[in-house]
């Protein structure tokens, strides 16, 4: 049985207690910080152990912390982005409705490890469950005494504001989230400066993914250490959230680095009558995934050095029945609709290829639209951020991985997965 850390007080239908939260350890952590660490000793915890951003980008949390320097002006403010808008993604949502105040506890010692006085809970329209949750679990945690004023007798003040956001997938860049947390368009912010030189307000500003969070408690408990010996590679656990084509779809905590094909047997492998044709290994920004990679460690350094991204460890599916055109087409929607707009290659490039695909999934496709698909491709990556890069992932790797199942259509001048 893999060791839980992040789910240990998960229940089956509800949500756990702050009783069951602190009867398993539980603020702990933040009453050592304040008792018994300074700022920068708990930075130089989190340094040590390597914790990378669960948010897709795997930047180490602990040297983001300390790129905020010790004189940046005041006040300063934590985010938790949990906007969680990658198509397959979930499993902010779940730790969220497992054991909301690990993350709460998390936000309190990122804000004491970098002299915050305010942090913000960004969360998506949709997830309104999450935003009621946390919003209720705030007011009990500052009744205990962890949040507000002189927390714990210790002169450290912090306190905490769920925001719902208006949405939008591009909200999930930590300069955009700034934009629209201040009511601004969300578009990407020039950098440098970075946002713990100026963030939101224009004062330096911690942004962090909700899973990342969770885990400072458990290190500052637990140590460096015995963190990285969670790990298979990397550090750490990591919730993998798994839907499509498998038995029980869902979210498992697993240690980093599990192999893909482990991670499907925790899902209950594929469904009956399904065989294994391709997966996204980390949302729908990221390359198909065949079954050549099924041994592949999902960590962040194994998967970039085959060309893959872990992204947010949210496994997408697809068995041999599955038309990719199709599924690539629905992606492709997705990021034209989110694209902000901001820059020409991702305004423009998205609605191309999407006009493309369409064409070639029903009937209308021409050779030499593959040449074209990739040179979009290629001329995407000049985009303002990171989005539009993401964002033709499924679309660069179909080419690579499944020329022949585009062929097909064109050939057909159908698809040959539609019944006739």
């Amino acid at each position: 049985m893999t060791l839980q850390v992040l789910f240990a007080n998960r229940k089956p239908n509800r949500i756990a207690t702050i009783e069951e939260y602190r009867a398993s350890g539980g603020y702990e952590p933040l009453s050592e910080c304040l008792k018994n660490l300074s700022p920068r000793d708990v930075v130089a915890r989190v340094v040590e152990a390597d914790l990378r951003g669960r948010g897709g980008a795997g930047f180490p949390a602990g040297r983001k912390w300390a790129s905020l320097r010790e004189d940046a002006p005041f006040p300063r403010y934590v985010v938790t982005n949990a906007d969680e808008m990658e198509p397959g993604t979930f499993k902010d949502r779940v730790l969220v409705h497992a054991d909301p105040h690990m993350i709460i506890e998390g936000m309190i010692i990122a804000g004491y490890a970098v002299s915050a006085s305010k942090g913000f809970i960004f969360v998506r329209p949709s997830y309104e469950s999450v935003a009621t949750i946390m919003e209720r679990e705030v007011r009990i945690a500052e009744e205990a005494g962890f949040l507000g004023k002189n927390i714990l007798g210790s002169g450290f003040s912090f306190e905490i504001v769920v925001h719902r956001s208006g949405g939008r997938y591009i909200c999930g860049e930590s300069s955009a989230l700034l934009n629209a947390l201040e009511g601004k368009r969300p578009n990407p912010r020039h950098s440098p400066p970075r946002s713990t030189e100026a963030g939101l307000f224009r004062k330096p500003t911690v942004v962090n993914n909700a899973e990342t969070l969770a885990n400072i408690p458990h290190i500052i408990r637990n140590g460096a250490e015995w963190f990285k010996g969670l790990a298979r590679a990397g550090t750490g656990t990591k919730l993998y959230s798994v839907c499509g084509r498998v038995n029980r779809p869902g979210c498992y905590e697993l240690p980093m680095g599990t192999p893909l094909n482990e991670i499907l047997e925790h899902a209950g492998n594929m469904r009956e009558g399904c065989a294994f044709k391709a997966c996204l290994p980390g949302g729908a920004s990221t390359r198909y995934m065949t079954g050549e990679y099924l041994q592949l460690e999902l960590d962040f350094d194994a998967c970039r050095k085959v060309g893959h991204r872990l992204g947010t460890g949210s496994v997408i599916v697809f068995d041999h029945r599955t038309c990719l055109v199709a599924a690539t087409l629905n992606l492709t929607e997705f990021f034209a609709r989110e694209s902000c707009g901001w820059c020409t290659p991702c305004r423009e490039g998205f609605p191309y290829l999407r006009d493309l695909l369409n064409r070639i999934e029903y009937g209308e496709g021409e050779e030499e639209f593959i040449p074209l698909m990739r040179m979009l491709c290629d001329q995407m990556a000049n985009s303002f951020c990171a989005f539009a890069p993401g964002g033709v992932s499924p679309v660069e790797s179909l080419l690579e991985f499944f020329e022949d199942e585009v062929m097909e259509h064109i050939r057909q001048k159908r698809c040959p997965f539609r019944k006739q």
